[in-house]
């Protein structure tokens, strides 16, 4: 190797070996202690730049005054959030049994109302639309977002069978249903213990009815009723093993066994049809032998 490499080379290995004892006389990292700006060695940061991190951000910075979001536009958000986080606390509680309908229909119709305050063309006080600056500024659209899961949830539970115009209250034919409901599972506390076949009997009167108000009702239904019924029926046949003996059963047993004799009614018909043809069928008389008719002609000639 010349010369001059081998002087390059004790030149890098003088300068690690300064850098090195610089490194010793400031603080460690490995020691867990903080290394101070000033320590000789180390180059001297300007204070400027320095950030206090218990600063929050949004003390540190704001945006021009056109692109703030007017006090109106805040006060009708937090109305949103408000009543966003009431109706999701009713319905966590509602999912078992289901009563999303019935117990939480207060709480969709002040959502509703305070979704449609911001999403409204009405201009604000400061003559600016909630509507371009909560729902359109970016592309999350988180309050479109939460609001059509929600709305998505009511019209998925058939929320709207249940309950009356404008959120006033549950209609008179739910109401009707979940009284004779409530009869029917009182009437089950109250013989469920021990032998079931006494609440078999004492209940059925109940519970038929239950069924009966429950067929006549409108096809579409709201969850809290189908489930309810549902419900229902499964205590009264699995849990108290019951039965109910229905008015088509007959009519079913007959056609059953209409169809099940029908191939032997055919198979009979048609082997008598047949034997009646074999009976109304002509003979041809038989023809002369051959020997007779040479001797008449014989004796023609």
């Amino acid at each position: 190797m010349s010369l001059r490499g081998n002087c390059l080379i004790f030149v890098f290995f003088v300068i690690n070996i300064c850098a090195f004892v610089n490194c010793d006389e400031g603080t460690s990292l490995d020691s867990g202690d903080q290394v101070r700006p000033d320590s000789p060695g180390l180059p001297r940061v300007p204070s400027s730049l320095l950030v206090d991190s218990f600063v929050p951000l949004s003390l540190m910075s704001s945006f021009p005054e056109d692109l703030e979001i007017s006090n109106h536009c805040l006060e009708l958000l937090s109305i949103f959030s408000q009543r966003y986080s009431d109706y999701v606390k009713c319905l966590v509680p509602a999912a078992r049994p289901v009563r999303v309908c019935t117990k939480c229909y207060s709480g969709y119709g002040s959502l509703l109302n305070a979704y449609m305050n911001i999403s409204s063309d009405q201009m604000g006080p400061s003559n600016e639309s909630c509507r371009d600056s909560l729902m359109r500024s970016d592309r999350l659209m988180l309050v479109y977002v939460l609001f059509s899961n929600m709305q998505d949830l009511w019209e998925k539970s058939n929320c709207d069978f249940c309950i009356t115009e404008k959120f006033q209250g549950v209609n008179n034919e739910t109401t009707h249903f979940m009284k004779n409901l409530n009869q029917t599972l009182s009437c089950f506390e109250k013989y469920q213990q021990g032998n079931h076949t006494e609440l078999c009997k004492n209940c059925k009167s109940s519970y038929k009815g239950l069924n009966e108000l429950y067929s006549s009702m409108e096809k579409t239904l709201c969850i809290d009723v189908e489930d309810a019924m549902n419900m229902t029926r499964i205590l009264w046949s699995k849990n108290f093993n019951c039965s109910m003996p229905r008015g088509e059963t007959v009519a079913v047993i007959a056609v059953s066994s209409f169809m099940l004799f029908l191939p032997i009614i055919f198979y009979l018909s048609s082997f008598l049809h047949s034997e009646q043809k074999k009976r109304k069928l002509i003979h041809p008389k038989r023809m002369k032998s051959y020997s007779s008719l040479m001797n008449i002609q014989d004796k023609r000639s």
